[in-house]
């Protein structure tokens, strides 16, 4: 920790998708090769219980660091504040392949810099404030360890890091990198490798973490959360989720208070966020699972209406979150409730009444 060396930190894709493996392992070799950064292996950071030895590695870390995960960079972000892992979030050149404006874009970069910051001082008000950066990078937008590497030098050599030493090379396509590595979780995590030596065969060996963990601490998990950047602590979520997940602080601020009480697959407080600062990692939508911005990544309202749907499929976010909640509801063995619980009153200074065109009108307002 003394090292002054930059820490990435490699949190592995849930299961055991070989190529996912062989991708992390790729990075994980390629930078100790280096030896000029500190690399640690910890389990999937969604599923993590509080005290796992990862976290509590993240959590004495003092200084920049660099997570990789298989989550968008403002998901891993928001869970490390969950865990008391604060930071600003730092800006990353990876974008998605098929993103090609926004790769050539330098505006478009600056832009995104000035988002990420002015998120993060909000989110500094309310929760701590922090002048260290993490830097999230999502494993899911190259499908090589050579472009992960370069982003990482880059990296470090913004944090006044050397990396001019790193002396790596990168292998092609065709010619992959051969390492007879077997990359392990590290529990408890070692911060510090030495050099790799190559045997007769023309592989790697290199020394690695050691195994120590067990696979029943990192099993599948489901819970929210917050994004207190964007959060306006409208108390919404704690009225319409019926299954006591949320709860308030001293200081009557909203926050995930019984994580596991949360129904496995349940989106339905992301869909009623007016923020859209409810993020659920695992969802397969784009806006819900955390992808950063307003624009057509967190488009919530369902386009079939827009162009002449059929209106049995045309649902709003707001049908789709009460459906949602009753269907968790009788399943625990309880009454559905519908519109008569939680819903969101949109009319301000108007007595209660059904609802009519006008919260109609206001809550696809609200969706877009």
């Amino acid at each position: 920790m003394a090292s002054g060396k930059l820490t990435v930190v490699i949190s592995q894709a849930p299961g055991k998708n070989p190529v996912k493996r062989a991708l992390e392992e790729d990075i994980a070799v390629q930078l100790m090769l280096g030896g000029q950064v500190d690399v640690s292996v910890i389990p999937h950071l969604y599923d993590l219980p509080a005290d796992h030895t990862g976290l509590m590695f993240l959590r004495s870390l003092p200084g920049h660091f660099v997570i990789l995960s298989w989550l968008y960079p403002r998901a891993a972000h928001w869970v490390l504040d969950r865990q008391k892992i604060e930071g600003r979030l730092g800006n990353t050149r990876l974008v998605d392949e098929d993103d090609d404006e926004s790769e050539a874009d330098d505006d478009s970069a600056k832009i995104l810099a000035e988002m990420n910051g002015a998120h993060s001082e909000t989110a500094a008000e309310t929760h701590g404030k922090s002048s260290r950066t993490i830097w999230s990078i999502d494993l899911r937008v190259r499908s090589d360890a050579a472009a992960y590497v370069e982003e990482i030098q880059r990296i470090a050599a913004e944090m006044a890091v050397p990396v001019v030493s790193l002396g790596l090379s990168f292998p092609s396509k065709a010619t992959p990198l051969k390492a007879s590595v077997d990359l392990p979780v590290i529990n408890p995590p070692v911060h510090s490798m030495a050099n790799g030596s190559s045997e007769a065969n023309g592989s790697v060996s290199l020394p690695i973490p050691v195994h120590v963990g067990t696979e029943e601490l990192t099993k599948r998990r489901w819970y929210p959360v917050i994004d207190y950047s964007r959060c306006t602590n409208c108390m919404e979520c704690i009225d319409f989720c019926l299954f006591g997940v949320y709860g308030v602080d001293a200081l009557d601020r909203i926050l995930v208070e019984q994580q596991d009480s949360c129904k496995k697959g349940c989106p339905a407080c992301s869909r009623v966020c007016p923020a859209n600062a409810i993020i659920f990692p695992e969802h397969k939508t784009a806006a819900i699972a955390g992808a950063d911005g307003d624009g057509p990544a967190a488009f919530k309202v369902d386009l079939s209406k827009l162009f002449g749907g059929g209106n049995d499929s045309a649902e709003s976010a707001l049908e789709m979150a009460v459906k949602e909640r009753d269907q968790e509801l009788v399943a625990d063995g309880r009454e559905a409730v519908g519109m008569k619980v939680g819903i969101p009153k949109r009319q301000e200074g108007k007595a209660q009444s059904p609802r009519d065109n006008l919260d109609d009108l206001l809550d696809s307002l609200d969706n877009f």
